[in-house]
């Protein structure tokens, strides 16, 4: 986690107090149930909630000192709550195994990142639903590999990346009810020492359901297929943050982020303005992805358990979903202020003398009887001399004045071709698509 790509909420989930706590209530949940069932005595599950109720603090320092000689998290852990909570403290943990509280506690964490990510995307699809619909109709130059294409709306742009992040969200809660359950079956998953009844208690209590079988380890396929979500929503923020940045080049320069009042863009050159957002997201989008890598190598574990995982997950957890949680926000601001300059975009669209109505006269002509080999020699050796000219021809003038084409098409006709309009009679209906009638 880099504090500078961090914010407080998402950070929160994951600072040690706050696992502990999490620990702690998988206990006592457990010790509980287990009282209940007379396992132990319910005075167990009891002495740890009147503890719990005073709301201590968790002196995190002292559990580390405990773990420097015991070399183990957990039982450190329990060794300091039971100094805290006295003899009843020792019914702890009856039937239970590390990674019990470990991957159940992990599973909370990630679930509850989760959610702070829907809300994320929530915020996101909002700015750019608003952004859209502000230039549903705004022309602009659609590219194919980055050449001129046909006329496209700014508005369709937005229309493409809320689709996007819609599916991103639905990808996402997919994925957090996938790795949203709860192990505790004791060692190697038989429930020889922990009835099963303990687990489903545990798992409602903490908001999760039961793991149908686990080998004393949560499956790891979930993982993967959380993190490898994580890596594909970073994609989309990647996607959107290039457009942004092809469109702020000087020779484009139809749309850029947001410059504030004593913003600097250069140490050495004043005239500055950098796309320095999208490119930091374009990076920090390489960076989620690359946790997802990890995360499916954790699916192999040796027999029933091994601990390969655990220092994998104790980086890829925290920083995936700060980071993540970082960009979304980041990417949100830059939409929310992003500055659209449409006379640019008539201008650029304007700039190649009407090649981009190129195919409207193909088709015509194939209209009028002509091959369509023939109507693409036609059109395309004339389009040529418009390219070559650097759009200082126009092209409805040298097709009028081809006798060629004039002697299939009346000037009137080929003039019609050339109405920008017509490439935008069907945007809203690709609008109801994506946002609703």
């Amino acid at each position: 986690m880099v504090p500078r790509y961090a914010r407080p909420a998402m950070t929160a989930i994951w600072e040690p107090e706050a696992r502990y706590r999490i620990w702690f209530e998988i206990e006592a949940h457990a010790a509980v149930k287990m009282g209940e069932m007379g396992t132990v005595p319910e005075s167990a599950g009891k002495a740890l909630w009147d503890w719990w109720a005073t709301d201590p603090k968790i002196d995190v320092e002292a559990i580390d000192a405990i773990e420097a000689v015991t070399k183990h998290d957990v039982i450190a852990f329990l060794d300091w709550v039971a100094q805290q909570v006295g003899p009843e403290a020792r019914f702890m943990h009856q039937g239970m195994t590390s990674s019990d509280v470990l991957d159940t506690t992990l599973n909370v964490q990630l679930a509850r990142a989760a959610d702070i990510l829907l809300e994320d995307l929530d915020a996101l699809l909002a700015a750019i639903k608003r952004r859209a619909e502000e230039h549903k109709y705004t022309p602009t130059i659609g590219r194919s590999h980055g050449i001129h294409a046909e006329p496209v709306t700014f508005g369709l742009k937005l229309a493409e990346a809320h689709a996007e992040f819609a599916r991103a969200k639905k990808r996402l809660i997919a994925a957090r009810e996938e790795i949203a359950t709860c192990a505790i079956s004791g060692a190697v998953g038989t429930f020889a020492n922990v009835d099963p009844a303990v687990e489903a208690y545990v798992a409602d209590k903490m908001g999760l359901e039961i793991e149908p079988v686990s080998t004393q380890v949560i499956p790891r396929d979930r993982h993967a297929m959380f993190f490898a979500t994580l890596g594909v929503i970073a994609s989309s923020i990647e996607r959107l943050a290039v457009e942004v940045r092809h469109l702020q080049r000087t020779e484009v320069l139809e749309a850029e982020e947001y410059f504030s009042p004593g913003q600097k863009g250069s140490s050495a050159m004043p005239h500055k303005r950098n796309p320095v957002l999208t490119e930091n997201l374009t990076g920090q989008a390489r960076i989620i992805r690359s946790y997802a890598m990890p995360a499916m190598e954790n699916v192999a574990l040796w027999h029933e358990r091994d601990i390969s995982h655990s220092s994998v997950e104790r980086f890829i957890g925290p920083d995936a979903t700060i980071t993540l949680d970082f960009a979304l926000a980041r990417l949100t601001g830059v939409i929310d202020k992003l500055l659209i300059y449409p006379e640019r975009m008539q201008k650029n669209l304007d700039r190649m003398g009407g090649l981009v109505h190129s195919q409207r006269v193909l088709l015509a002509l194939t209209q009028a009887g002509l091959t369509r080999d023939e109507s693409y020699r036609l059109v395309q050796r004339n389009a040529m001399k418009v390219w070559e000219s650097d759009g200082q021809l126009s092209l409805m003038e040298l097709l009028k004045a081809d006798p060629e084409v004039a002697a299939a098409l009346p000037a009137d006709v080929i003039e019609e071709k050339f109405n920008l309009d017509y490439h935008f009679k069907h945007v809203d209906t690709i609008f109801d698509r994506v946002f609703g009638a």
